[in-house]
């Protein structure tokens, strides 16, 4: 059975009486347009009001804006000086409508980059609360709003999380202006298109979605803004909260979409056929759709010569066999399997679990959990003493674990390698589902052997054929096969024979490189 929550009718109540308090109409009251966005916003005290009169004589006005959010030096040299320069002009046509008056002031009197005529009181709160200027004036009853966000951001630096050795440092900044700059300094398509919206009821947060128009598919960019409607949420304080609403299976360990804070990143992925999604308040730009193939991919790969790439995708590859089954694979040899141990290093391991009080599995989980204890205590930490942490705890721990008879040797080497096998994927996203399964195929090892992690790796496969992204199969090109696009997927063939883009993304411009042209 359910109650009503007095508390809650009572805060409906209040709200309630706030409405009636002020018209969210706007008058032609200077002076009732104040009081009314000033008891709409609760009266802030960054809140800045500023009355004023043009010229002698003029006509009554006032700005508002909040302090912090917007650039002073913007308000007074393009609004307030340029509005008391052109006095004359004003008082020899003091009989033109209020109408004509706000355009003449908007063409001929303020200089900023945008200024708009708006006719409600709700879109002069968001766009006094998103770090406009709103110019009011007596006599009417609409209002310019004027471009003047300055807020303070951080400047643009290296990325943190997606580091090479070759290749551009800038990465993507807390301010959407800056990303989307960032892109365009790297495409100058006159078909690159920004489409911009709004995100949170609450929050109103600015979302972009970024594609190149005549490379992208019809269907693949009316599916990514049929999602983005249905978003419903009062506040989306980082990407993360896009891309779990929009993914295609919430329950799959996978990331479906790439996160990524490399801007050069982002500009091949708009120049394959791929849409990115920008968010106002994060570095980390959302790319649909997203393929376990293009995973393993790193931007290095093409900056380095094709055969350096090459090698690296495999050595990736590699990397991620032993992050999910190296574990796995130890617990069942030792427990189910000895025998297809060679002798010498069955006898060597089993001499050095001699008296060790925990079967193997138990050993592998008690050291996984401590790896990853020391990474989350390290991330956390600040920078310095984080390294420190994850240095000095693992050669420690691993020491005094050994020492103490919980562990054997080869225990920590295969948790030593298979965490350092796991930092060399290039996507996090991606490697901490890679830990995830580990886990499970430690599991399946430990209860049935080499059958258990045969059963769980066919399970797993099953599951990222079954996977889509935003239509797309996760699995593709490797199923279904696009053999074209397998010059691009574990090799990496030489730069001037990747003349198409991918295939399975069916982009509208299929050619990515013209020979006729060349010739």
């Amino acid at each position: 059975m359910f109650f009503k929550s007095p508390k809650k009718n009572k805060r409906k109540e209040q709200d309630h009486s706030k409405q009636e308090d002020f018209s969210t109409e706007l008058s032609t009251s200077l002076e009732q347009n104040i009081v009314n966005i000033k008891k709409m916003l609760d009266q802030p005290s960054d809140l800045i009001t500023r009355p004023f009169i043009v010229g002698e004589t003029g006509p009554a006005c006032a700005i508002i804006y909040i302090d912090g959010l917007t650039d002073t030096k913007v308000i007074n040299d393009s609004i307030m000086k340029n509005l008391q320069i052109g006095v004359d002009e004003i008082e020899s046509r003091s009989e033109e409508t209020e109408t004509a008056l706000l355009d003449r002031l908007s063409h001929h009197f303020i200089s900023s980059g945008s200024v708009k005529k708006v006719t409600t009181m709700d879109e002069a709160s968001l766009a006094i609360l998103s770090g406009d200027t709103a110019l009011f004036v007596e006599g009417t009853d609409q209002l310019l709003v004027i471009d003047t966000k300055g807020w303070k951001s951080r400047s643009i630096e290296q990325p943190t999380t997606e580091g090479t050795i070759r290749g551009p440092r800038d990465a993507f900044t807390e301010s959407i202006r800056t990303n989307t700059m960032l892109i365009r300094r790297r495409i100058r398509d006159a078909n690159l298109r920004f489409k911009s919206q709004q995100i949170g009821r609450r929050s109103k947060t600015r979302l972009t979605v970024a594609y190149i128009d005549g490379i992208v598919h019809n269907d693949l960019l009316q599916e990514v803004n049929k999602r983005l409607e249905s978003i419903d949420l009062d506040d989306a304080p980082e990407s993360g909260y896009i891309e779990q609403w929009i993914e295609d299976s919430f329950l799959s360990p996978f990331p479906q979409m790439h996160n990524t804070e490399r801007p050069d990143k982002v500009a091949t992925a708009l120049t394959e056929g791929k849409i990115a999604i920008l968010l106002d308040g994060t570095p980390f730009v959302l790319i649909a759709p997203a393929t376990f193939g293009a995973m393993m991919h790193s931007p290095e790969d093409y900056y380095e010569r094709w055969m350096i790439g090459t090698l690296l995708r495999i050595l990736r590859y590699f990397a991620a066999f032993l992050a999910v089954f190296l574990p796995a694979l130890y617990i069942a040899l030792v427990s189910y399997h000895p025998g297809l141990i060679p002798s010498k290093l069955a006898f060597s391991i089993a001499a050095t679990r001699e008296g060790l009080p925990f079967p193997a599995v138990i050993e592998a989980f008690l050291m996984e959990i401590t790896m990853e204890l020391l990474r989350e205590a390290g991330i956390r930490l600040p920078k310095p003493i984080g390294q420190t942490i994850g240095i000095v705890g693992g050669l420690v721990i691993g020491e005094a674990a050994v020492s103490a008879g919980i562990v054997s040797p080869v225990m920590v080497i295969i948790v030593a390698v298979t965490a350092i096998a796991s930092f060399s994927l290039p996507s996090y996203s991606f490697a901490i589902s890679i830990r995830m399964l580990r886990f499970s195929f430690m599991l399946a090892a430990a209860f049935l052997g080499l059958y258990g992690i045969i059963l769980a790796y066919i399970m797993v496969n099953i599951h990222i054929v079954n996977l889509k992204s935003f239509g797309i199969p996760y699995s593709t090109p490797f199923a279904p096969a696009f053999k074209s696009d397998w010059k691009d997927l574990v090799l990496r063939v030489p730069i001037p024979m990747m003349n198409r883009r991918p295939k399975f993304l069916q982009p509208e411009d299929e050619k990515r490189i013209d020979k006729e042209d060349q010739s």
